[in-house]
């Protein structure tokens, strides 16, 4: 069975998450320009981030957010 990737976007609280397979018990860990990556609270694994403030952000100062992600085939 494969992983699914979900990405969800909350304009109101501008607030972006990316995540990668089912939800479990997490923590976020700051990886810094208001980006967190999501790890299980039990095996360290990474599933997901979330990117705040992204509206926020000004337009001359976007640029690609590049992360490694986990394989998501299992």
């Amino acid at each position: 069975m494969r992983k699914k990737m979900i990405i969800h976007y909350d304009p109101e609280g501008d607030f972006l998450e990316v995540r990668f397979g089912s939800v479990t018990p997490s923590y976020y860990e700051n990886i810094g320009d208001d980006i967190f990556e999501r790890r299980d609270r039990g095996s360290k694994e990474i599933k997901g981030y979330a990117i705040f403030n992204v509206k926020k952000r000004k337009i001359n100062e976007l640029k690609d957010i590049e992360v490694d992600i986990p394989s998501l085939a299992q």
